[in-house]
């Protein structure tokens, strides 16, 4: 996670005195969550990010203007729509895919899952160029795409997506970056559990922004953290000496026959370890009061 904006609605915009006591700024209008998906994805395209694909739900992908940008941008994407969408040559996506012959539709995974690899039946149709956004010259170099998903498990469920892509894109890469979406989900899943992100208790605009700028800080470092644990476990240096420990994988096994099914996690990272604080002393036990004379005189504190 890289950026974030606050949404505010109209209720809250179009009174002022409401937005000064929660020290919103007087330049803060009323913006549509397509607006502000809009804004996020140009200082998205105007940083350094090496980005080559977009994604996003049916919020935002039924939204022209949203598309158009991405368009003009070049930039290749993969959008979820509606069953109810239309684009150019389809009135509506669903009624494209309602008469696919069997054959059209091919079992691809879209990327590994908790519990495996996200399997599903997909069907791809190429729709007719815009020469405006699509050629250069004379020369077509984009290519648009209707794709829909269909469950495994439940038939009648099926899912639509807008592609807008390179010429010599395969329908497997465009099913590859509409299964990289549940990663959004999952940065928001592990933000919340890892770093509070929806945890914050503010009253003031600016406190929010705090917040939500030190937990997406927080889980950037953590990224950065476990992604350099795996690549110090993966170059880790053979010992001299002869190790009972075999690399199997992400993880090391005993090689002797009697810990054949031990397994432990491989090394997390070569940096230094960090020293836990020492042990509370427990209490100890009270001491009688004195009861000399001069105690009772009152002369002892």
């Amino acid at each position: 996670m890289v950026d974030r904006e606050f949404y505010l609605p109209r209720s809250w915009t179009e009174d002022r005195g409401r937005c000064r006591a929660a020290r919103i700024p007087d330049e803060r209008e009323f913006h549509t969550k397509g607006q502000l998906a809009k804004a996020l994805a140009l200082r998205a395209l105007a940083s350094p990010l090496p980005i080559a694909w977009v994604t996003a739900d049916s919020a935002h992908g039924q939204e022209g203007r949203f598309r158009r940008l991405l368009e003009q941008s070049g930039v290749g994407y993969v959008l979820a729509v509606p069953k109810s969408q239309f684009s150019v040559g389809c009135p509506r996506i669903d009624w494209l895919f309602s008469q696919a012959p069997a054959e059209s539709w091919e079992r691809i995974s879209c990327g590994a899952g908790a519990k495996g690899p996200r399997i599903y039946d997909w069907a791809a149709i190429r729709l007719p160029a815009v020469a405006e956004f699509d050629d250069q010259g004379e020369v077509q170099v984009r290519q648009r795409w209707a794709l829909a998903r269909r469950s495994l498990s439940r038939p009648d469920g099926i899912a639509h997506h807008l592609a807008y892509s390179q010429l010599e894109t395969t329908v497997e890469q465009l099913v590859r970056i509409a299964g990289m979406r549940w990663a959004i989900e999952e940065c928001f899943q592990a933000a919340k559990d890892e770093c509070g992100l929806d945890r914050y208790e503010v009253r003031r605009y600016t406190g929010w922004m705090r917040h939500i700028t030190l937990a997406m800080l927080a889980h950037a470092f953590l990224a950065a953290m476990a992604a350099a644990s795996k690549g110090a476990a993966e170059t880790v240096p053979a010992p001299w000496w002869t190790s009972p420990w075999q690399r199997s994988g992400g993880s090391w096994r005993l090689a002797a026959p009697w810990a054949a099914s031990a397994t432990v996690l491989a090394p997390r990272s070569l940096l230094e370890l960090v020293h836990l604080a020492p042990t509370t002393p427990g209490r100890r036990p009270p001491l009688s009061l004195p009861t000399s004379a001069a105690h009772d005189r009152g002369a002892v504190p």
